[in-house]
């Protein structure tokens, strides 16, 4: 069945997307007689402007990110660049009331990873936060994400239907925490034995005769990036099949409009938000898993809501008979929002799909703030405040945590943090770390973010940097299998969107990126403390639970033994900075070089 909200909206809005346009002024195509003005956003015309906006990969972001990760590349006409600082839901929904403004018809759609490795205002209260000012924003349908399991299916199904945390109980005295108002769609996520939907597969938006179907997916490898604990008896099934078979359920209820929200995406060929990602230029264009998903899925949905690799892009891919048909991401973080306008044909009950226009916007900071919002943040900060405030460490300038580095400083840090706890012997042994790039969220800034002060690490920053108090390892692998995992980086599931793992001090190779597959890896380079590594030898290695059970790809540290498990990666990365900075003697952010780039 599909989804209802529990509270009827009195508005809407829909996604148009253009055929990849990427500015507002790119926005106006050639329309039907009757699709604007008076007619358009009536009751009673032929056709009906309906509005989309859409953004994806919140992450329990209230508050405006900090450093690198706050920031959007916007491209001049010029061809130069400048950064713009963005984000944070007291602008965020500023910009989206401003936005659904003259707009009769209009939905508020996200496409998943709204919870999950939040920062500490967000994820020390489970992510109520979050829900609660996503309801405010007037949420009206989202699909679910691989970090809506981060903590679980039975968490999961709170975050939907309400009530206390079973362990941590209820945060605020008096009250009961409602859940979200808006339905989580997961279509492809079902019990492995009966085969129905975790939650609903599908949502139909409808106002005054126009109706909207929206079906919500979530990647077919969540599996293998969350804690496989949490997701016991569940399937996580094709993209591209179950979007096509529940296409053709909505067809058969007389829904012809169709919208698929997707936890996938890809990489457009710049990092601007503005950048035109259908210029016919070499190199040009748009790469990465939703490709191939936008090329198969049926002609019948009329846009792709997608999401999960945090980049920002409105454009326009062929579907299977080969007619353009908009594809968007709005980035992460609530820096961006994609404002898509559908043209809806009363009498054929579809979608237009040559008007089908879409931009993506900056949440910028410039705007009245949304006093609702700034009213909620007050309030879960002054819960948070006694644990969030107190410092950890000190630093001497940004750490930063690059997106598109392999190697970061951050990382390093990280990873140096993971080896000195685990190193002991009654701690593990551990000889090298490795840290999964995922796993850190945002950077460290020199900037005081409250009163605490320039260079000061608060344990809520520590928080923000690494949320997900993953439980660290010691485990036995032999020298083969460490080559083998450095291979996985980038090739088999990691081949078209490599994930390099940050390592420990001591502990270098060379990436080439000239060759292809595993043959990036230079395997005669990889030693350890200056010595080759040996493939028959056995060493220690510290790593989290989740790489430790093969998580983000890498199959061969499963094959591990002797497995210690040790504090959390929290807790040895905010003992790491007590050990190694003082107010007088800040920590220096790491130097590079652990890894050779051969480009």
């Amino acid at each position: 069945m599909a989804a209802t909200p529990k509270k009827k909206r009195t508005a809407g809005r829909i996604l148009a997307v253009g055929a990849g346009l990427a500015t507002v002024g790119a926005l106006v195509a050639a329309l039907p007689a009757g699709a604007s003005g008076p007619k358009g956003g009536g009751s009673h015309g032929r056709y009906v402007d309906v509005q989309l906006l859409s953004f994806n990969d919140l992450h329990g972001n209230l508050e405006p990110p900090t450093g690198s990760a706050g920031r959007v590349t916007h491209t001049n006409p010029d061809g130069t660049t400048k950064t713009i600082d963005a984000g944070g839901v007291e602008y965020l929904a500023t910009h989206l009331r401003q936005a659904r403004e003259g707009n009769r018809y209009s939905i508020t759609a996200a496409a998943g990873d709204m919870i999950g490795a939040s920062p500490l205002v967000s994820g020390l209260f489970h992510d109520e936060p979050t829900v609660e000012a996503l309801n405010r924003l007037r949420l009206d349908v989202s699909s679910v994400g691989n970090h809506e399991f981060d903590e679980g299916a039975k968490e999961l199904a709170r975050i939907q239907n309400g009530g206390c945390h079973p362990t941590a109980g209820c945060f605020e005295k008096g009250k009961r925490f409602r859940g979200a108002d808006f339905p989580y769609l997961a279509a492809n996520v079902t019990n492995e034995k009966s085969g129905k939907p975790l939650l609903d597969p599908y949502f139909i938006w409808e106002r005054n005769g126009v109706k909207i179907g929206f079906i919500g997916v979530t990647l077919e490898g969540t599996a293998n990036i969350v804690s496989a604990e949490g997701i016991k008896g569940l399937k996580f099934g094709d993209e591209i099949e179950t979007i096509n078979k529940y296409t053709k359920v909505l067809e058969r209820k007389g829904v012809k409009s169709i919208v698929a929200l997707l936890h996938e995406g890809g990489a457009p060929a710049s990092g601007s938000y503005n950048y035109n990602c259908d210029s016919p230029g070499p190199g040009d264009g748009i790469s990465g898993p939703i490709v191939d998903i936008a090329k198969n899925v049926s002609p019948q949905v009329d846009a792709l809501v997608t999401g999960h690799t945090h980049q920002a892009y409105a454009c326009t891919i062929p579907d299977p008979a080969g007619k353009p048909r908009t594809v968007t991401s709005a980035a992460s973080f609530g820096k961006l929002y994609t404002d898509t306008t559908l043209t809806y044909d009363r009498r054929t009950k579809d979608i237009v799909r040559t008007t089908v226009a879409s931009a993506n916007h900056v949440v910028t900071r410039d705007v009245p703030k949304a006093a609702d919002m700034t009213r909620l943040i007050t309030r879960w900060n002054a819960l948070a405040a006694p644990i969030a405030s107190r410092p950890v460490g000190y630093i001497s300038g940004d750490v930063d945590n690059p997106f598109d580095a392999a190697e970061k400083p951050l990382g390093n840090l990280i990873a140096d943090a993971q080896l000195e706890g685990m190193a002991p012997a009654d701690k593990g042994g551990a000889q090298l770390a490795l840290m999964n790039p995922g796993g850190v969220r945002a950077p460290l800034v020199h900037k005081a973010s409250g009163a605490e002060g320039d260079g000061v690490v608060t344990y809520g920053e520590a928080y923000t940097v690494q949320p997900f108090t993953n439980m660290m390892t010691a485990v036995d692998l032999t020298g083969a299998q460490l080559i083998t995992t450095l291979q996985q980086q980038v090739s088999g599931a990691n081949q078209a969107a490599p994930k390099i793992l940050q390592i420990s001090k001591g502990f270098t190779y060379t990436l080439d990126m000239t060759k292809t597959g595993a043959d990036r890896i230079v395997t005669s380079s990889v030693q350890l403390n200056g010595e080759a590594i040996d493939p028959s030898k056995t060493y220690r290695v510290a790593m989290n639970e989740f790489l430790a059970g093969g998580g983000d790809g890498f199959a061969v540290l499963k094959e591990h033994k002797n497995k210690l498990v040790g504090a959390s990666d929290l807790d040895l990365f905010t003992a790491y900075l007590a050990a190694h900075s003082t107010a007088s003697a800040p920590l220096a952010p790491p130097a590079t070089g652990r890894i050779t780039v051969v480009k």
